[in-house]
């Protein structure tokens, strides 16, 4: 009987809680059902939305393509291929734009003069967006700013249009397009990183002319030439270079600017190369700010003058060693390189004023340009070794004097300075240095190589008389040391 009442019991009790779980678990039931409906209502109302035009996001993606869809007609992709002495053959593959000019009829590939170096028309394949190749009908190149151009004569082209570099910000959006590995029709996006960059070393050549303009939107091998689109679609920069230490994009790619390429482009259309205007002087390219509390400025602006070559068009202006240029026809000048940009892209001939620090204040000059074409050999580039360097500011002409030269010339095999080959007739130092003595120190500085003179002249800039420490090779023991006072022309 008593194990017969437990058996109910039990049973009684499994029935309950049967019932109870029924009772309790329908709501939750309820409940997992209504959840899903719920999320599906959700999703569908996004997708409604997503779905609608007008949004932000929306809106700014439909222009981006847009703008790849007016513009990738004219990107082509080139390939070249020369034959380099001892190396065999050699390709190269980049990028270019189809513009026009108002300088010449047609249609021309802008690129950029590294991707068609040294390489025959019919060794140049242009790649079109519609899958036709075609061949330049000429080219046209300047290393100065690593531009070429190549006539194309083929019916049914779309050019782009060019936009105004100098209207650009930074952190305005860009588009970079071309083909990467030789992957045509890439579009990558970003920003304009920074403006002016110059002083890059671009392979094995110096590009005279930079003002690069420095973008993150994603730059590859294979890229160079290509166009830098603006968000009206317009050209504002041709793809050139990338910093790497990869081979790759890492961020940092660089465009020259529309208006230094248009530039180019239009005069090696209408004169077949490129007038650049030249004044005549030698910038310092160490010019800092204690070279500049020395000239009494108080932050290192500008660009100071080392030297003004004679019958130049800074001499003719009135023009000084030691002057600061801070301003040339009304642009203030960052440093050498931007002010090399400034003349050589301003108009021959034209009439500039400049605003120059001289004696602590300002002095208002003005310059009549001249054609760079026509500048004298002697003011382009230094002097061989072997026949010695000019240093016009003093009047001497020198070079390093070395160990068997001493020896040669009646010196100790340990003298060191710069051997004196000639003083001009207008030198100051005329009457007190004679060819082949030994300049071995200015001031306090020691100077046995050009820079070390050129670094010595920088640190005594602020100082009207300098004293010249000079070794004559004499039979007298007791002249062969002599100090000479040396007075910078005014």
């Amino acid at each position: 009987m008593r194990q017969s009442s437990i058996i109910l019991l039990c049973g009684s009790t499994l029935v309950v809680g049967l019932i109870l779980g029924a009772n309790f678990g329908t709501p939750s039931l309820s409940r997992t059902v209504h959840a899903d409906q719920a999320e599906t209502s959700t999703s569908e109302r996004l997708y409604r939305e997503l779905g609608q035009e007008g949004t932000a996001l929306q809106e700014g993606s439909t222009l981006l393509a847009k703008i790849a869809a007016v513009t990738a007609p004219a990107v082509v992709h080139i390939q070249s291929e020369r034959r380099i002495p001892g190396k065999g053959k050699e390709e190269e593959t980049g990028s270019g734009v189809i513009m026009t000019s108002s300088k010449a009829s047609g249609f021309y590939v802008v690129t950029n003069g590294h991707v068609i170096d040294k390489t025959a028309l019919e060794s140049i394949s242009i790649h079109l967006h519609d899958g036709r190749v075609i061949q330049p009908e000429r080219v046209w190149a300047d290393p100065q700013t690593d531009v070429a151009v190549l006539k194309i004569n083929v019916p049914d082209l779309l050019s782009a249009k060019w936009g105004d570099s100098q209207k650009l910000g930074i952190g305005h959006m860009v588009l970079a397009m071309g083909s990467p590995f030789g992957l045509s029709r890439s579009v990558t996006l970003g920003i304009i990183s920074a403006k002016g960059r110059r002083q890059l070393k671009l392979g094995q050549s110096d590009v005279l002319n930079q003002d690069f303009l420095q973008t993150d939107a994603a730059i590859n091998p294979g890229n160079s030439g290509g166009p830098l689109i603006d968000l009206q679609g317009r050209v504002i920069g041709i793809n050139t270079a990338i910093a790497s230490s990869s081979g790759g994009n890492e961020g940092i790619g660089f465009s020259i600017p529309s208006h230094l390429a248009q530039r180019v482009m239009d005069q090696l259309l209408e004169f077949g190369v490129v007038h650049r205007a030249w004044i005549g002087v030698k910038l310092d390219e160490r010019f800092d700010s204690k070279v500049a509390a020395k000239l009494k400025l108080s932050k290192a602006q500008g660009t100071r003058v080392n030297e003004v070559f004679p019958n130049s068009p800074a001499a003719r202006a009135g023009l000084q060693f030691d002057d600061v240029v801070l301003s040339f026809d009304g642009v203030d000048v960052q440093d050498h390189d931007h002010l090399i940009n400034l003349v050589s892209l301003s108009p021959i001939a034209k009439r500039i004023q400049v605003v120059v620090w001289r004696g602590g204040r300002k002095t208002m000059l003005t310059i009549i340009l001249a054609d760079r074409s026509e500048m004298p050999p002697t003011s382009d580039a230094p002097g061989q070794p072997e026949f010695g360097t000019p240093v016009r500011t003093m009047g001497l002409t020198v070079m390093p004097l070395d160990e068997d030269l001493a020896e040669e010339l009646g010196y100790k095999p340990e003298t060191r300075g710069l051997l004196i080959l000639k003083i001009d007739a207008d030198s100051s130092l005329g009457q007190r240095l004679e060819p082949n003595d030994v300049l071995e120190a200015v001031g306090r500085t020691p100077v046995a190589s050009l820079d070390e003179l050129e670094q010595a002249l920088q640190e005594t800039a602020s100082r009207d008389s300098v004293v010249l420490h000079v070794h004559r090779a004499t039979d007298d023991e007791a002249s062969r040391e002599q100090l000479v006072v040396w007075r910078r022309p005014q």
